[in-house]
């Protein structure tokens, strides 16, 4: 008699047990990732929802009637010239504070790259102020500017320089407090940049020595090409937060927030201001909506002309 024997069909009584296993490690997996989604939707993507439903009514909470006004709001801050200082003034945070914290953090990894003894000690000491809080990094900052008895100043005078006025000048305030964002997010860059740099195989530059290379040459042909999604990460990463800074600058003119003459305010300032201290819930939230615009298009125009694809 001829046995005769069918193909078992996956998934059925071939493994049920394997299937089984499946389908609930896929159910785990969707469970872990809806937790963190529904945190998302309702930490960031509800008030997002209810900010751009705000910017349309006069919201007021000192009035009892909030009517709606439309695209009023947004008339209203086109003409309105402290918003226009606020949002030249971010813009400057930006263009100071994001090249020169990458160049520095780049710069400092590729000195500590080369190093071996007490390699975990410069580290340490480079991430410490990011790890420090930031207000009390902005009032040690705030001291060693101080016109009157800063040590900044004591050194201007021992090397015979006038000293200069800093955190209460126009023209020195936004250049001061930039270098404090900029110190305090250095030990970030360095520690990004240290991991970009571990991720490029040594084969590369002992193939480039072996040709010839000079150390300048095998920069420029070998670390920066494939440096470039770290470049791209800590160039939006830190235009990000320029454009969203906020504690660095009320911490620094505690008694004068955004001052002297508001030449350090930033738009998230105003924002704070508008909201909390004129109540202005509606008007904040207009130009909450206008900084959430202008931050989606310079991280999308980043991610378009930053991003480079080489092959290795």
């Amino acid at each position: 008699m001829a046995i005769t024997s069918r193909p078992l069909r996956p998934g059925r009584a071939g493994n049920p047990a394997g299937g089984s296993l499946q389908r609930h490690h896929t159910r785990t997996a969707y469970l872990f990732l809806f937790l963190p989604l529904a945190f998302f939707l309702l930490v960031r993507f509800v008030p997002t929802v209810m900010a751009m439903r705000m910017s349309l009514f006069d919201w007021n909470i000192l009035k009892q009637a909030q009517p709606f006004v439309g695209i009023e709001n947004y008339q209203t801050l086109l003409a309105d010239a402290r918003f226009g200082q606020a949002l030249r003034n971010t813009a400057l945070y930006t263009v100071i504070g994001v090249p020169v914290q990458i160049a520095l953090g780049l710069g400092v990894a590729l000195l500590l790259a080369r190093i071996t003894a007490l390699r975990g000690l410069y580290r340490a000491l480079y991430f410490a102020p990011y790890v420090t809080p930031v207000v009390a990094a902005a009032w040690v900052w705030q001291w060693l500017f101080s016109p009157q008895f800063g040590p900044i100043n004591t050194v201007l005078m021992w090397l015979h320089l006038p000293p200069q006025a800093f955190l209460t000048s126009p023209t020195q305030a936004l250049a001061t407090t930039a270098g404090l964002v900029v110190w305090q997010n250095l030990g970030y860059q360095v520690v990004l940049f240290l991991a970009g740099l571990a991720a490029i195989p040594r084969s590369y530059y002992e193939a480039a020595e072996m040709d010839g290379a000079s150390g300048t040459q095998a920069f420029w042909k070998i670390t920066w090409p494939l440096l470039n999604p770290t470049i791209v990460f800590s160039v939006i990463t830190g235009t990000i937060a320029y454009l969203q800074l906020f504690t660095q600058v009320v911490n620094l003119n505690f008694t004068d927030q955004g001052g002297p003459l508001g030449s350090t305010t930033t738009v998230a300032l105003y924002i704070y201001q508008l909201a909390f201290g004129r109540f202005q819930m509606g008007y904040a939230s207009a130009i909450t909506v206008v900084l959430f615009v202008i931050i989606l298009a310079i991280t999308l125009v980043q991610l378009k002309f930053l991003t480079r694809r080489y092959d290795t």
